[in-house]
């Protein structure tokens, strides 16, 4: 889920461009984020963990000169939550300075650490984008051989290695000392944007980013592409086989920002339809229908559009809660949900209300939510959830890795109502959501769906689905 940004820019201010593309991807990832510059002869680096506005000032914004720069807000699929395993990974090769931002998770994480360790690299962290960059620092004969057409570019020759053997999620922003680069995995599994300023070009993982600095939207990298953006512009490289398009649907469920544009289509007008599909296939009496905000909003509109239910705010939300390192005590965690929302008392009163989230993944949220309505003033509460039940581990950038954490998994949709306390609970189904987004995109694309419908675009190692596998699994190495 993490938010990369790269962008070619002589004569701008690239590093502070790059914060603000941060800033408009922080709800891609809040642990930590970093920015990497270059001149055309040396890199520069600051990272640290914390949100956007937390980890930059002035002060270390200044010496990040150049006029090619990467950055990465991290949201952590492998590794902690540790200052070794912020992005972006810059170092030193025999071609000069690489560094790397990447959004996506590798599933042969494990093969690929044991490869470089008997290679003799050392690893300083327990992320899977350190292994790609020590991967692309070595030259591609080291990996693969020599078993296709090379190009004049050692650069790009390393980035087709690297795709050879890299098996899961990856869309990666890379930096040398005179090009950026963007590529992404042959199923396209994480979306990267390519945007066009007068004195270059911007790749961003959300088009909201391309828009927050004056870019403008060209196209996708597409999967299996890879792109470099240097002084002769931009050229595209084939870096392996394109598959079956699978962008992940959550990125229209939930990840993605209302603004952004996928498919060429605004990402509010996908939910919104979803809401509409949702009040065909599950009505209900009611006198009000609420979102859960900011996520579900554009699915409660819709719903209430096609249901005739009067929309309204049942909920506000404290939007400073939730996104900082100043935790609450014991007591205060186990209110926090009284501390991100307050019910608003004057429209919920005598009302029966349709509250509709985007999700349901481990239901911590969801009883809470029905309970803060009922202390409302709400007569009843029916749940309505605009994507299907999550019954099933991601392995390709979701933080849900293993099924003891998917209520779904572990209890039917009576057994969760009855959890939740709400008088009744559906969710869209699987054709729903499809049919939603295509509909809206106008657009007969496939998408990942696993986990909701536990079909894999890639081959999953099995041992993957071992219970106690988690994002900390490289974490002993290192303590």
């Amino acid at each position: 889920m993490c938010g990369i940004f790269g962008i070619y820019a002589p004569g701008r201010d690239v590093a502070r461009l790059t914060f603000f593309g941060l800033y408009a991807l922080q709800h891609r990832g809040q642990e930590a984020a970093g920015i990497a510059t270059a001149d055309g002869k040396r890199a520069y680096i600051h990272k640290n963990l914390g949100l956007v506005s937390q980890v930059f000032n002035e002060t270390n914004l200044a010496p990040l000169e150049g006029y090619l720069a990467i950055g990465q807000t991290r949201y952590s699929t492998t590794g902690g939550v540790h200052q070794r395993n912020a992005q972006p990974y810059l170092i030193e090769t025999l071609l000069g300075p690489l560094g790397i931002a990447h959004n996506g998770n590798l599933t042969n994480a494990v093969g690929l650490r044991q490869m470089l360790l008997e290679h003799g690299v050392g690893l300083a962290s327990t992320s899977d984008t350190e292994l790609m960059t020590q991967i692309l620092a070595a030259p591609s004969d080291t990996w693969v051989g020599s078993g296709w057409e090379k190009v004049d570019d050692g650069w790009i020759n390393r980035i087709c290695a690297l795709m050879q053997i890299a098996q899961g999620a990856y869309s990666v922003t890379m930096l040398t000392s005179n090009a950026i680069y963007a590529f992404r995995d042959p199923h396209g599994l994480r979306p990267l944007s390519i945007g066009k300023l007068k004195e270059g070009y911007v790749v961003a993982s959300e088009s909201c980013a391309l828009s927050t600095i004056g870019a403008e939207y060209v196209r996708y990298v597409e999967p299996g592409e890879i792109v470099r953006i240097n002084g002769h512009g931009l050229t595209s490289f084939k870096g392996i086989e394109r598959q079956k398009n699978a962008l992940c649907s959550f990125e229209y469920v939930y990840f993605a920002r209302p603004d952004s544009f996928m498919d060429g289509q605004v990402i509010h007008k996908v939910r919104q339809n979803m809401g509409r599909k949702l009040a065909q296939e599950s009505p209900v009496d009611a006198d009000l229908v609420v979102g859960v905000p900011d996520s579900a909003t554009p699915a409660a509109i819709g719903y209430a559009q096609e249901s005739g239910i009067p929309f309204s705010e049942g909920l506000t939300k404290n939007r400073y809660i939730g996104r900082t390192f100043i935790q609450p005590d014991d007591t205060l965690r186990q209110q926090s949900i009284t501390l991100k929302y307050n019910a608003l008392t004057s429209n919920l009163e005598g009302k029966r209300v349709v509250l509709i989230d985007d999700s349901i993944v481990r239901g911590n949220t969801a009883g809470p939510l029905v309970q803060l309505l009922r202390e409302g003033g709400a007569v009843q509460v029916h749940m309505r959830v605009s994507s299907p039940p999550v019954r099933h581990p991601c392995f390709m950038g979701v933080d849900m890795a293993t099924y003891r954490e998917l209520i779904a998994n572990n209890f039917d949709t009576p057994e969760i109502c009855a959890k939740i306390g709400a008088d009744s609970l559906e969710y869209l189904s699987l054709k729903g959501m499809i049919d939603a987004i295509r509909e809206a995109v106008q657009m007969d694309n496939t998408y990942c769906t696993a986990c909701f419908s536990g079909i894999y675009p890639i081959d999953i190692p099995e041992w993957l689905f071992a219970t106690d596998r988690d994002k900390f699994m490289f974490e002993g190495a290192l303590g």
